[in-house]
């Protein structure tokens, strides 16, 4: 599945990127070249951040899915147990 921004998300990106290059280095980067950064760290470091995500998102669902049994649980063979419950009870 490859990675992709959002046109904003993109452009928000590099311009982040082109303020980082102007705040830190001598030499200010510029739109074609911040792109092909972005580019090379979304090939090549966005799946191991991808990864990561659906990796936490996995063991958060399996915690949940665990969690299940507890909160829809539904006690058996209830209606004697009420009936006779009723009974026990004094009558006024």
């Amino acid at each position: 599945m490859p990675i992709t921004l959002t046109k904003e998300s993109r452009a928000e990106a590099l311009r982040s990127i082109e303020r980082y290059f102007s705040e830190n280095f001598d030499e200010p980067i510029g739109n074609i070249a911040a792109g092909a950064l972005l580019n090379f760290f979304i090939e090549e470091v966005g799946p191991s951040i991808y990864n990561a995500a659906v990796a936490e998102v996995q063991e958060r669902l399996q915690a949940r899915v665990a969690e299940i049994d507890i909160e829809v649980h539904e006690d058996e063979f209830q209606y004697w147990r009420k009936f006779d419950a009723a009974r026990a009870k004094p009558r006024r």
